[in-house]
């Protein structure tokens, strides 16, 4: 239940980042009772901003927490996370995530494991012809997204 409670959020906000013409990548975070601490988009074309991927922004949006509730966590993300979000993710010790998919971006879901965070790829139809779409439409923003050069 939870589950499909959390990957619907960050569809929403996946959709709601593509609508403003962004990165449509959209996250959730969960606490341990399945209540919504936090989402967000991906909003790096929107704001301008090097940092602000879809993970970071449901980080942001929880607003400061104890370190039990990121331990007790679980963060939904439309979109396997890349090295940066990665990093939040070790860093805050959440032990959960949820990727909505991996088959257009496959990012550190390897190292997450090996640190012990539970990964679960949900290989969603949604998720994955969002993002294809997105690739397709504007390969440069995407490109750039994930610091690749065209």
């Amino acid at each position: 239940m939870a589950q499909q409670i959390g990957i619907k959020a960050a569809l929403e906000e996946a959709s709601k980042g593509y609508a403003e013409g962004g990165v449509p990548i959209g996250s959730v975070l969960l606490d341990e009772h399945g209540a919504i601490l936090g989402k967000g988009h991906n909003q790096r074309i929107q704001k301008s901003s090097p940092t602000l991927h879809a993970e970071i922004a449901a980080l942001e949006n929880a607003g400061r927490q104890k370190a039990e509730v990121y331990r007790k966590a679980t963060l939904y993300t439309t979109l396997s996370p890349c090295s940066m979000c990665t990093g939040a993710i070790l860093l805050y010790k959440i032990p959960r995530i949820v990727v909505g998919e991996n088959v257009n971006f496959k990012g550190d879901e390897d190292l997450l494991r090996e640190r012990g965070v539970e990964v679960t790829v949900m290989d969603n139809h949604e998720c994955k012809e969002l993002m294809r779409r997105f690739i397709r439409e504007r390969p440069e923003e995407w490109n750039e997204d994930i610091g690749e050069t065209n």
